[in-house]
């Protein structure tokens, strides 16, 4: 039986997306760059982590992998994350100081999407 890994999430900058994501979970942080996988970047021809195409964001599982891809998002998701706030409006207001936008407000959860256009759910 098989178990989850990873969520990878396609982007047009992998670096600030993962930021954002690591500020907006609980626990979860941008993996740090030694220098093993700096020196990874080099050989590939990329001398700033913020140029990297796939950034990993751990604290969980699942781990999150954002990566660039040349094309930008065109319809909604097919997959979307869903958050468990507390104080569902505290955490909306929080996440929209991060760069979110609110979609549409429901009853029970708030639709926003991430800086890139990702639609997800806080409950």
């Amino acid at each position: 039986m098989a178990a989850l890994r990873d969520v990878v999430i396609d982007c047009a900058h992998p670096a600030s997306l993962a930021r954002f994501w690591a500020a907006a979970l609980d626990g979860y942080q941008v993996a740090p760059y030694d220098d093993a996988e700096l020196a990874r970047l080099r050989a590939h021809g990329i001398h700033d982590p913020e140029d990297d195409p796939t950034v990993l964001v751990e604290g969980g599982p699942p781990r999150l992998w954002f990566q660039r891809v040349p094309e930008g998002k065109a319809a909604k998701n097919r997959l979307h994350l869903d958050l468990q706030a507390e104080d569902r409006e505290a955490e909306v207001a929080r996440l929209v100081g991060l760069g979110a936008a609110v979609l549409e407000r429901r009853e029970e959860w708030t639709v926003l999407a991430d800086p890139e256009g990702n639609e997800f759910c806080v409950f």
